[in-house]
């Protein structure tokens, strides 16, 4: 059912998104200061080099990019552009924290997260950035931000501080970005995986990336585990999906940190994994700046 799609050896692939007008999937490595422009069809790879880290990356309504980098946000204009800072370096002086996961919503704004290294002191926040490039804090008190993402109708808001091992929804006024009291989606056990990246499907299904967990997982809109898919690495980090039914699921995986016997179990930690899927996945909104 899993099919090796591309075998990056990334030390911290993360941020797949399908680009339709082109049929590639973008995706970056963290950790390698890596973008990647990935065509499913014939397997070639091209890769943009940066001089920081850039925890997620998302399509421009005018071409080009945005990108949450280490200490603030900033534009691609084109492939291969050099990323010019856009708002405000948030994260400057902070270097504990760097921008991780994000998504935007169908406003064209980019809600991105930070984490901080100082897991018992949890500092790092969500943030909103607007197409004026104006960047206010939504929330704050948490340590990993991750598992962005919003219903079809968006109207619900998605989010997991991974540390927690727990998914929480928002109500949020799609006009305003306004969220309500968060709520408890799905609390995971300790020591069978915590939730990452995230991506919710056409039939407003929320599906999840269990970093340490060895699988992917859908849930039903009221938080019920519907389907488990297992993966051939310990450290999934997100799910995206595309082609041109948005019926092929990408997921993007780890391979940092890895013992010599991990590394035997998983000889492709690393990679970018695909398989199919019955619900389309949703078109993917573009930043409005």
């Amino acid at each position: 059912m899993v099919q090796l799609l591309l075998d990056a050896g990334a030390l911290l692939g993360e941020s797949p998104f399908w680009h339709a007008a082109e049929a590639r999937l973008y995706w970056v490595d963290i950790e390698g200061r890596k973008i990647h422009r990935t065509d499913p069809a014939t397997g070639a790879d091209e890769v943009m080099i940066l001089a920081e880290q850039v925890g997620c990356i998302a399509p421009r309504a005018g071409g080009g990019l945005v990108a949450a980098l280490q200490t603030g946000c900033a534009l691609i204009d084109a492939w291969g552009a050099a990323p010019r800072a856009f708002g405000p370096a948030v994260l400057a002086g902070k270097p504990e924290q760097r921008f991780n996961d994000g998504r935007v919503d169908s406003a064209g704004r980019l809600w991105v997260g930070s984490l901080t290294s100082d897991k018992a002191n949890p500092t790092a926040a969500l943030y909103r950035l607007d197409p004026d490039g104006s960047l206010t804090e939504v929330f704050g008190g948490i340590a990993t931000s991750n598992g962005a993402a919003f219903s079809p109708d968006g109207r619900t808001f998605y989010h997991a501080d991974t540390p927690t091992h727990a998914i929480r929804t928002f109500d949020v006024d799609p006009a305003t970005g306004a969220l309500g009291a968060g709520r408890i989606f799905h609390q995971f056990e300790e020591g069978n995986g915590r939730p990452d990246g995230a991506a919710v499907d056409a039939e407003g299904c929320y599906w999840s990336a269990l970093w340490d967990g060895w699988r992917v997982v859908r849930f039903s809109p009221d938080g019920e585990l519907i389907q488990t898919v297992e993966m051939p690495v310990q450290r999934p980090t997100m799910i995206a999906f595309g082609g041109a039914d948005l019926q092929t699921a990408f997921v993007t995986s780890a391979g940092k940190n890895l013992t010599d016997e991990e590394r035997k179990a998983q000889p492709h930690a690393g990679a970018v994994f695909s398989f199919r899927v019955d619900a389309p996945g949703l078109a993917q909104s573009e930043f409005g700046g």
